[in-house]
């Protein structure tokens, strides 16, 4: 797994411009839970779908671009959480155990 660090409101910006042209999806991580690790873990030994981007989110270090997040997508903030991002929308978000790559692919 390829992540892209998401570390400021402008890199989330960014990734709602790239959303117009192919799919991205976000994974809100936190750093202090083991669910956030297993989660993680769990996506990083999947099968990547093609042309999507992941973003990784550390929401412990960074819980005002979390903030944003759930701001401007109306999903509540939950961690882990997973969201994919589609011309500027988030039309898929799982939470906790039900973060899973099969799920993601299906959802593109």
């Amino acid at each position: 797994m390829n992540w892209q660090h998401l570390t400021s409101d402008g890199d989330w910006e960014a990734i709602l411009k790239a959303s117009e042209t192919h799919p991205q999806v976000v994974y809100k991580h936190s750093t202090r839970c083991s669910i956030s690790t297993v989660a993680k873990t769990r996506l990083e030994r999947a099968t990547q779908p093609e042309n999507v981007s992941f973003h990784y989110l550390d929401l412990i270090r960074y819980r005002t671009v979390s903030n944003r997040i759930a701001e401007d997508t109306g999903v509540r903030h939950e961690s882990p959480q997973v969201l994919l991002i589609v011309d500027g929308k988030a039309v898929y978000n799982e939470s906790h155990m039900a973060i899973n790559m099969r799920d993601i692919a299906a959802a593109i």
